[in-house]
């Protein structure tokens, strides 16, 4: 798969993703394509590992369901972190 190709997978891969996720995520269409990127990288490295699949072809539905639980994935741990950041710093007002 290309770079464009990748690149596409990963914004509508983000995309899916963050509609499901159904959380208020600051980023816009920048950081859907980030999550989506970001997301397919690590769900194509899981994927690899445990041996269930890889990102290989645009048009296959391993491919876009990796995607998207890796997106899915990224989106999990971004939060634990940013409420983990949000319980250590107090509200200042």
């Amino acid at each position: 798969m290309g770079i464009i190709s990748f690149i596409v997978l990963g914004l509508i891969a983000g995309a899916i993703a963050k509609t499901v996720w159904k959380r208020d995520e600051p980023g816009g269409v920048l950081g859907t394509l980030l999550v989506g990127v970001a997301g397919a990288l690590l769900g194509g490295v899981i994927a690899s590992a445990a041996g269930l699949g890889d990102l290989g072809s645009f048009f296959s539905l391993g491919t876009w369901l990796i995607a998207i639980g890796g997106a899915l994935v990224f989106l999990f741990v971004f939060d634990l972190v940013a409420r983990r950041a949000d319980r250590g710093h107090p509200a200042t007002g």
